[in-house]
């Protein structure tokens, strides 16, 4: 049985955690098989969209706690490599091409809103639970804390990250951390119609550039950023996407995208 299987319809390619009887915790096995699905999501020509999601009623646990075991016998330079390869998968979902909505149905608990922190949006239900726990067993969030601090900013990270303490759905989504909460019985068809509408309405290029620029002008200053920001302006005038969207605008046409 796979870990995570991939599946694409109607242009959303669905990349799924399948270890429910281990709440979708994370080991190295699944973050390889993780980083394999999103690489066939960015060259799929069929995948407009990708939507991450689990099996069971938890999302994911974080780090699965056998390999945690393991990982203490580890050497630093083994330990290293083991960092680097959940750096690896945090960094190519963030800077994905496609956009990634997380469809959290279940607790999302620390590696487990790690997942949920590098997406480009995140619907959960009520009663899913937020939180960084490393703290709480000697361990530090490192891997997210990069992305977290972009994505809420020092003070909310702070409280998060020192405190280890979880948070549910509706003060995730007050903190910046999920975007929203849903009823459980209507998360799949919210996250669908979502997709499809950034599907049939937004150009897939447009969506790609956007987020490079957004992930890339953080780290300049003004002048630089706006140097940064013009030249891809100036870029994405002569894509073809950009020429058929401003035709179509111009001639008061509807855009199949």
């Amino acid at each position: 049985m796979s870990v995570v299987n991939y599946n694409v319809e109607n242009r959303i390619a669905y990349i799924t955690l399948n270890r429910p009887e281990k709440r979708n915790a994370l080991n190295a096995d699944m973050v390889t098989a993780l980083k394999s699905a999103f690489e066939n999501a960015k060259n799929d020509e069929l995948a407009k969209v990708i939507v991450l999601k689990a099996e069971g009623v938890v999302f994911c646990a974080g780090a699965d706690l056998a390999y945690l075991q393991q990982l203490q016998q580890n050497t630093y330079d083994e330990n290293l490599a083991d960092s680097n390869h959940l750096k690896s998968l945090f960094h190519q979902i963030y800077t994905h091409p496609k956009v990634v909505i997380a469809k959290i149905q279940g607790h999302a608990i620390a590696g487990g809103s790690g997942l949920a922190s590098v997406c480009d949006f995140s619907f959960a239900v009520p009663d899913t639970k937020f939180g960084y726990t490393e703290v709480r067993i000697g361990f530090i969030p490192a891997i997210v804390s990069p992305f977290l601090l972009r994505k809420i900013g020092e003070g909310k990270a702070k409280e998060l990250l020192l405190s280890g303490e979880l948070i549910n759905a509706e003060k995730a989504v007050s903190m910046g951390l999920i975007n929203k909460v849903v009823a459980q019985g209507e998360l799949d068809q919210t996250v669908d119609s979502f997709a499809q509408d950034l599907i049939a309405k937004n150009s897939a290029e447009s969506m790609a550039m956007t987020k490079e620029m957004i992930a890339n002008v953080q780290e300049m200053g003004l002048n630089e950023g706006l140097e940064y920001a013009s030249a891809m302006n100036a870029k994405a005038r002569s894509t073809e996407d950009c020429k058929k969207g401003m035709a179509a605008f111009l001639n008061k046409e509807k855009l199949n995208w």
